[in-house]
């Protein structure tokens, strides 16, 4: 505050000084508060040259056998890497698939010989794209839980990571997903 400012309020000077102190202080409580909840919210795994971001599924009805499973990997190393392999608790089996349109009807088919991460690229596994498929499930995946899963990548290797369990008809609460 200016000086003149301090000498029109006189004697508050000192209340304004107080104030100053602890406007500041809740400034720099609040700024800390923002940092720490992006970490929180972050959801992010790296191993070698991946980071895997926010891996999510999908609440399912009662009864349902499988259930989605998707994230984002990049790859920030000079060399490809590939998805081999995926394991979980929740389901008897899990499996890399790919939807796509063939003749005008969309299909959907498991994919063969692990996925590809380019060198330096992104890879997304989204609804409508690549994704994981949770088959024969052992319970059903509730809306805001978590499971973990193990990835396996052919030079990174293993990471387990945790896939949080969003409503049904999400759509993974980020727009990295479009990516």
């Amino acid at each position: 505050m200016s000086h003149s400012f301090r000498a029109r309020f006189g004697r508050n000077s000192l209340f304004l000084r107080h104030f100053e102190e602890r406007l500041g202080i809740t400034v720099f409580v609040l700024a800390l508060l923002f940092v720490s909840a992006q970490a929180v919210f972050a959801h992010e795994f790296k191993v070698g040259d991946l980071e895997i971001g926010h891996p999510w599924s999908r609440a399912t009805p009662p009864g349902a056998k499988v259930a989605g499973g998707y994230f984002t990997v990049t790859n920030t190393g000079s060399s490809p890497d590939r998805l081999l392999s995926i394991s979980c608790d929740i389901s008897a089996k899990a499996e890399l698939h790919e939807m796509g349109v063939s003749d005008g009807v969309m299909t959907m088919r498991p994919v063969t010989g692990g996925l590809e991460i380019p060198a330096g690229g992104k890879v997304a596994l989204a609804p409508g794209g690549y994704h994981l498929m949770f088959v024969g499930l052992k319970r059903q995946p509730k809306q805001g839980e978590e499971f973990s899963a193990t990835l396996t990548f052919e030079k990174a290797g293993t990471v387990t990571v945790d896939f949080a369990v969003e409503g049904m008809g999400e759509m993974g609460g980020m727009d990295d997903h479009a990516n």
